[in-house]
Formats: C-alpha cells, structure tokens, sequence
C-alpha cells in the first residue's frame, strides 16, 4: 500500500498543478442589453387606489429597468375591470409591451378585443393608455357588433368598447345585411 501511493503521488502532482481554469468569457454580449428581470407564464395586476384596473396573463416576458419597459412575447391575455371590479373587456395577442413609466399597454400581431355585450375588435395593433383608460391605435381595425360590422382607420374607444370612434371608416354593415 506504501508504494502503491509513492506511485501515484507523481500523477496527482502532474495532472493537478496549480494553473487555474477560466471560463470563456463571451465579449459580444452587451451587458446593457439584457434584461434586468425576465418570467414565464406570469401575471400582473395594474390596480388604482387599491382597485383592479386590469389583470394581464403573459407567456413571457422580459423587464428591462433602464429603458422602463417590459417586452412580452409567447401571449398576452388582458382582462380589463370596471369601477366595481367586474370583469368587462377582454383582450389577447400574440406579443405587447408596457411602458413602465406611464403603465401604458401596447399589443401586437392578432389582437382581438370583445367585451361582454358581443362587441368584437380586431387590428394588428392596439394600445391602451393608462391615463385616461382608453383602447386606440392608428392601425386598420374591424368592429362586429350584434348589429354591425365597422372597418377602418384609426381607433379610440373606453376600455370597456362601449363608446368608440373610427377616424377613417371604410366598410359599414348594419344588421339588415350581417344576416
């Protein structure tokens, strides 16, 4: 046993010498640009005076704390609330963004909005902002209601799709031809 470990000490002093490992460092990440916080399947709550405004359910998403936004990717599925907290606007697609600074909330790529009275809207982009809780965006949008069917440009409404305006319509349907 004695000179079992006489021979093997010469290798143990070899292969274990005093050189240090160093891991690659990869210089082409810009520390700047990665995110400061990042989650899946999440949910965030906005609320006002301890009211909840709206409940928004995302697949992904990345917080960067610098720029004061968040990115969403994978889904965003929104629930918007009245004063009485229930629930009357819902809205989903496929990515969005939140303007940190002002709570505004952006969607991208197959948004689709409905409310509880049958009112459908449908755009490539929408926004809604936070200060005055209204859904806009300049973007082509379609409105199907039980009664009619609105396209065009250009979009304001309240967050509940009550109240709404096309700036630009294109395409009116009323109810006698939606049949």
């Amino acid at each position: 046993m004695k000179y079992f470990f006489l021979l093997t000490l010469p290798f143990f002093l070899f292969f274990c010498n005093t050189q240090k490992v160093k891991p690659k460092i990869n210089a082409s990440i810009n520390v700047a640009e990665l995110p400061s916080q990042e989650s899946w399947n999440s949910t965030i709550t906005f609320t006002d005076s301890g009211r909840i405004q709206a409940v928004m359910k995302v697949g992904h998403l990345r917080m960067f704390s610098k720029q004061q936004e968040t990115l969403i990717d994978g889904y965003q599925h929104v629930d918007f609330y009245n004063p009485s907290e229930i629930k009357t606007t819902t809205l989903t697609s496929l990515r969005g963004k939140v303007n940190d600074a002002s709570k505004d909330l952006y969607a991208f790529e197959n948004v689709v909005a409905k409310n509880d009275s049958g009112t459908q809207l449908e755009s490539e982009m929408l926004m809604w902002r936070n200060k005055d809780q209204k859904i806009v965006t300049d973007k082509f949008v379609t409105i199907t209601t039980p009664t009619e069917k609105i396209q065009g440009y250009g979009f304001e409404s309240d967050q509940h799709l009550q109240n709404y305006i096309i700036h630009k319509p294109v395409y009116v349907t009323t109810s006698d031809s939606l049949r």
